[in-house]
């Protein structure tokens, strides 16, 4: 006999059950109405909301109906599958239309719900039900689900049965609150309800993070599932480093006792699953547990409003630098109140982020007002904790392996009382390796460098984490100052030892209280001494050898030579152990074995070399020679061709000249040098005896070359044309003068561009232009100027031949007294255009478009400006001859 009961009858719709990605969560409610009609049965009422795009439409994505599963609530095992129809008028649009101003580029937030409903009845029994609902598929592009947009959902909730003998089944599910338009800007605070009321007034509710589930399938078939799978079912596949029970980040939480999701946003702009399981308690027995799962969108849009932490707190000085966490763009007016009269006109700033200096410690009230545009005004405020004073800290006392290690606290709290503390050991083999007590011991198993942590808070809160490095041996550490001495034989040491716990020495023949860290050693000879440190049982036993002399020596090595200005290190052979230097000029010296020393003159060190009470004494002498002196003479300039004469001077028995190849009489003191670039010439002195060391100067011959330069290109006038002449040199930056000969028509001769006016008188000229250096080097050029006895014209030759023997090749214009040739045009007997050119010296090669022209005649048109500015025109015919 069937368990489930259908009171009402129900035209049953078939949806379609299409793939598409559109749905955006939902949940499953119950609410006992009463006992069944049959004997043992319980009469519900079954919602079920399921959340979509509100864009969604009924071509596949909206359900007619949807199919409930419900299911053994241990075994898991189908009771049976009812189809439950879109409830008539069951479609709600929630739809965000009003915003707060301090919220700046409002986002769009919408859900439609529809609300499938129908009354079953279900026969009592121990294990209760478990009722779900599956659908494919999710909207794509979900920040913390992986291919979101083919992961399907499955709604779930269960009615009790019997708990420990008692009956829960007479029992309605928590309902949400459908607050589900709030806004939640990226990175900025909020809070989101999800809180639940329940009918059953006696019970509590207890909110969790909670997975998101999966159903159905994105092919054809699977994506509304008839009946809906056997639970358990699989979590979601989470994105992004997010989770079920962390679906936003570490920045937001879920209050357990009132299911306030708040905290500060994911930066991640998009939709994200949410799901919260409300766990329903009844005399503190867990009776039910109703899940809702919707996706939550985090907008692009900003809090332009007042955003302060909870709490802030400053354990080092009294000084805060506050900021306001909403970053907005448009606030327009900051007001801070920083709690702290006292202070005066100083207790209220009108900066964004302004800085404050508490003069007393205390917890102070600090508010912050904001105005931005839009007419958005807001306020917060934060409790201010100001206790300086809270210094970290702590030792650590061992000996090795066998041994614990003694920890202990040693940290200060002025304002405070130190009451916590968490310890990590740094033992990584184990996961024991901790204490919360103030002064613990630990152990450690193992040997090696571990890093030891302490995390400690005070009464007020201040908390800081300081570490340290533990070196776990496995027998004491002793600390040696030297392992090697040597002493004289009427002399006593003391020996020195560092370590923990108690020290003996061997053999105690020759020593003076040999169970100290530090006993005097008077042996006659060489020694070794023992030393044994025992610490709680940890033994470590080490050693110093005392060689032991009779007498010492010193010798102080064998006379030498240095050249002036050098220095040289004394290098004594002896065993002493302490070293003093005299010099015969009264230069003080090192007291150390090899002293560097730097004599300008002639002189004897004396050395004394000490062993505790023996004493031995040594000279050696150090004579100082001086350096050759190499001069190559002043720096010199010749033009390029030319040559130069050095003069060397020097004191020493041998010279030589380098480079040589352009050299003459290189093995004298006055080589002559004819380079043809700027060449370094090095002279290098040497003697044979006293200071060996070759000295050597440079002079460098600076070559200046040669100077091009260009006068210009012949020319023509006319007569009292003004003919501006110019000058040009690739050495420009070195010319000092311009000469121009002879001075004939020239307004100034000396100036690289001169006017020429020449009169009648003169029939051709040719002008020679030298420019000179600041070395007196120079070049010279010269142009031929021509002089025309007429008015200012355009002449063309009446014929030309372009055979390339070079003579009377090209047919050009000839101007005279013309500073502009605007057009020298050429035409063949039809009118052709076949040359055209405003460029003077340039004309036609009896070619056009790369084919040779045939003899004939052939029309020019020309026109040019002269030098008074009028316009001369000329046309004519020319003859072209092959």
């Amino acid at each position: 006999m069937k368990k489930l009961f259908i009171v009402i009858i129900f035209l049953v719709f078939i949806g379609n059950g299409a793939y598409a990605a559109h749905l955006k969560g939902g949940w499953i409610q119950y609410e006992y109405l009463g006992p069944g009609s049959i004997p043992n049965s319980n009469k519900y009422k079954i919602i079920v909301r399921q959340y979509l795009l509100c864009t969604s439409n009924t071509n596949g994505q909206v359900d007619n109906a949807i199919y409930l599963g419900i299911f053994d609530g241990i075994t898991n095992v189908l009771d049976t599958s009812v189809s439950i129809p879109l409830s008539s008028g069951g479609t709600d649009f929630l739809n965000k239309t009003t915003f707060d101003p301090c919220i700046s580029n409002q986002p769009s937030i919408c859900y439609r719900i529809d609300r499938y409903e129908a009354t079953i009845e279900l026969q009592a029994n121990t294990a209760g039900y478990i009722l779900a609902v599956q659908r494919c598929c999710r909207i794509p592009g979900i920040i913390n689900v992986t291919s979101s947009g083919s992961v399907g959902i499955s709604y779930i909730n269960k009615i009790p049965g019997s708990i420990s003998g008692i009956d829960y089944s007479k029992n309605s599910s928590p309902s949400f609150a459908q607050k589900d338009t709030a806004v939640i800007c990226y990175g900025t605070p909020f809070t989101f309800d999800f809180s639940a009321t329940d009918v059953d007034l006696t019970d509590s509710i207890s909110y969790t993070f909670c997975d998101g589930l999966t159903g159905g399938s994105s092919s054809p078939t699977g994506a509304q599932p008839n009946p809906a799978a056997n639970p358990p079912y699989a979590s979601i596949p989470y994105a992004n480093g997010l989770s079920g029970s962390s679906p936003l980040g570490n920045g937001a939480t879920i209050n357990a006792a009132t299911g306030i999701i708040s905290g500060i946003a994911p930066s991640v702009i998009g939709d994200y699953v949410v799901a919260v399981c409300a766990y329903e308690y009844r005399g503190g027995v867990l009776i039910g547990i109703t899940k809702k799962e919707i996706h939550i969108t985090v907008a692009n849009c900003q809090l332009s409003g007042a955003s302060l932490n909870p709490t802030y707190l400053n354990c080092n000085d009294l000084t805060f630098n506050f900021s306001n966490l909403s970053t907005a763009s448009n606030i327009i007016s900051y007001l801070w109140t920083f709690g702290e009269p006292a202070s005066g006109t100083n207790n209220i700033s009108t900066q964004a982020t302004p800085t404050h200096i508490y003069k007393d410690t205390g917890t102070y009230i600090t508010k912050l007002k904001v105005v931005a545009t839009g007419g958005c005004i807001d306020s917060a405020t934060t409790q201010v904790g100001v206790f300086p004073g809270f210094v970290a800290n702590f030792k650590i006392d061992g000996s090795c392996l066998i041994n614990p290690y003694q920890f202990t606290d040693l940290t200060v709290s002025k304002y405070g009382i130190v009451n916590n503390w968490t310890w990590d050991f740094g033992e990584t083999s184990v996961v024991t390796d901790t204490s919360t007590t103030k002064n613990p011991k630990y152990l450690y198993p193992t040997l090696g460098s571990k890093t030891a942590t302490l995390t400690v808070k005070d009464t007020k809160g201040c908390q800081s984490v300081v570490t340290q490095t533990v070196v776990v041996f496995d027998k004491p550490t002793i600390v040696l100052p030297f392992r090697d001495t040597l002493i004289c034989s009427i002399d006593t040491l003391q020996l020195f030892a560092n370590s923990s716990g108690s020290f003996s020495w061997l053999p105690t023949a020759t020593l003076i209280n040999p169970n100290t860290a530090n006993p005097f050693a008077f042996p006659k000879d060489t020694t070794t001494y023992y030393v044994t440190v025992n610490n709680n049982g940890c033994i470590n036993t080490d050693s110093i050898t005392v060689n032991v002399l009779d007498f010492i020596t010193v010798n102080a090595g064998l006379d030498t030579s240095i050249c002036q200005t050098d220095t040289i290190r004394l290098r004594p052979i002896s065993y002493a152990l302490s070293y003093v230097w005299k010099a015969s000029t009264g230069v003080a010296v090192d007291s150390v074995k090899n002293p560097l020393i730097k004599p300008l003159v002639n002189t004897y060190y004396y050395i004394t070399a000490n062993l505790g009470k023996c004493q031995a004494k040594d000279t050696v002498a150090v004579v100082v020679n001086p350096y050759p002196i190499s001069n190559a003479g002043t720096d010199a300039a010749i033009c390029f061709g030319n040559r130069v004469q050095l003069n060397g001077n020097i004191v020493g028995n041998s010279f030589s000249w380098s480079p040589t190849t352009s050299l003459i009489n290189i093995t004298t003191l006055t080589p002559t040098a004819g380079p043809t670039k700027t060449t370094n010439y090095i002279l290098t002195t040497s003697n044979i005896t006293g200071c060996l060391k070759p000295v050597s100067d440079t002079i460098i011959v600076t070559v200046v070359p040669i100077i091009t330069v260009f006068a210009g290109r012949d020319t023509t006038v006319v007569v009292n044309q003004p003919l501006q002449l110019n000058a040009t040199s690739t050495s420009d930056s070195s010319i000092t003068s311009f000469v121009w000969l002879p001075t004939t028509g020239l307004n100034n001769s000396n100036i690289y561009n001169p006017i020429a006016t020449l009169n009648s008188s003169v029939d051709s000229i040719r002008y020679k232009v030298r420019a000179t250096t600041t070395q007196g080097c120079f070049g010279e050029d010269d142009i031929l100027v021509r002089v025309y006895k007429t008015e200012p014209d355009i002449f063309v030759p009446s014929g030309f031949t372009p055979n390339g023997d070079g003579r009377n090749d090209i047919l050009k214009a000839i101007p005279v007294g013309i500073v502009k040739l605007d057009y020298f045009n050429v035409y063949n007997r039809f009118g052709q255009l076949l040359y055209s050119s405003p460029e003077i010296g340039k004309g036609w090669d009896g070619n056009f478009s790369g084919s040779a022209q045939p003899s004939g005649t052939y029309v020019y048109v020309t026109q040019g400006t002269d030098y008074l500015g009028k316009i001369v025109f000329r046309k004519g015919t020319a003859v072209l001859i092959r």
